[in-house]
């Protein structure tokens, strides 16, 4: 199960909103697609889950042609857009009930998955209430309840957490996070740190065209010549012992469990490595830390960092 990009174009009258993109969101993964406002995104993911035609190219979801099968691809599809049109007056299981119908499942399915996801998405206590009477992250709830009653391969999500607190963002992260364990999940959105947290690899588009296609890890790397490493210890430790490491550019200790060192290369992280293993010192976690996304992406998205990465 996955969706794949495939020379995607899409001109309306002399504009090409989409200039030939290809790329792959695989099953098991969030991919993160971004691209500032006008990039080509919403376009993108229209012609994805079969309301607009392309010009040329075309998406292939599990397989299945969305140019020439878009019925299909509707039924396999799950959105979830912005500004997720709900019904207040109906109860949340009413709800749920009433797009099972619309889907044209039988009574003892509807009846199944709706307690599979009142479960999944935390709404069990709340399946009683009516819609106009939940919070905006009890509302988002449904809506990811709604998208998921078909139980859809692939999950196209939209700005999933705008307008909700910290809290409530936890709490849609977390059962994103579970969804994307069996389906494929694209997520939408402006909001970086949600991509830093979430997304397992980035799609970035600028003018209609592909910017960038890669884990976040590596587009860091791509940012910088160096690489900077976060090493934490479960002890104190003498840190001293990594003055001795050739090709360490800085050393910034952050306590006396934490370093953070710039390297000249890749390489020098094995040497790091292994020197913590020769003193056997405490070691918990190590990571490559780089340029924000933030950053990246505005390298990416301005005229002058167009061609930077």
């Amino acid at each position: 199960m996955s969706l794949e990009v495939i020379n995607l174009v899409k001109v309306f009258d002399t504009q090409k909103a989409v200039d030939r993109i290809s790329f792959v969101a695989p099953t098991g993964k969030i991919t993160g697609f971004l691209g500032p406002n006008g990039a080509g995104k919403s376009t993108t993911l229209k012609i994805a889950t079969g309301f607009i035609r392309p010009t040329s190219g075309d998406i292939l979801v599990n397989d299945v042609s969305v140019t020439q099968d878009p019925m299909k691809v509707k039924k396999i599809v799950g959105y979830l857009p912005e500004h997720n049109p709900l019904y207040l007056e109906m109860y949340v299981k009413e709800y749920l009930d009433f797009m099972g119908k619309a889907y044209g499942m039988y009574r003892n399915s509807r009846q199944k998955r709706i307690h599979e996801l009142l479960d999944l998405c935390g709404l069990t206590i709340e399946k009683d209430k009516k819609l106009k009477m939940l919070s905006k992250g009890y509302r988002q709830r449904v809506g990811l309840a709604q998208t998921l009653m078909s139980d859809p391969s692939v999950l196209i999500l939209d700005e999933p957490t705008t307008g909700l607190d910290p809290n409530q963002i936890v709490e849609i992260r977390n059962v994103i996070k579970t969804i994307a364990h069996e389906k494929t999940v694209i997520l939408s959105t402006h909001i970086m740190q949600e991509v830093e947290a979430l997304c397992d690899k980035l799609v970035i588009i600028h003018r209609g065209k592909l910017v960038a296609d890669d884990s976040l890890i590596h587009l860091q790397r791509k940012s910088s010549n160096q690489l900077s490493l976060s090493v934490q210890f479960d002890a104190p430790i003498d840190s001293n012992l990594f003055k001795s490491l050739n090709g360490i550019i800085s050393f910034e200790v952050k306590s006396d469990h934490w370093l953070v060192l710039t390297l000249e290369s890749e390489r020098l992280r094995q040497e790091v490595l292994a020197l913590i293993t020769k003193h056997n010192l405490p070691l918990i976690a190590i990571k490559n830390v780089g340029g924000s996304l933030e950053e990246i992406f505005q390298k990416l998205t301005t005229e002058e960092g167009e061609s930077s990465l």
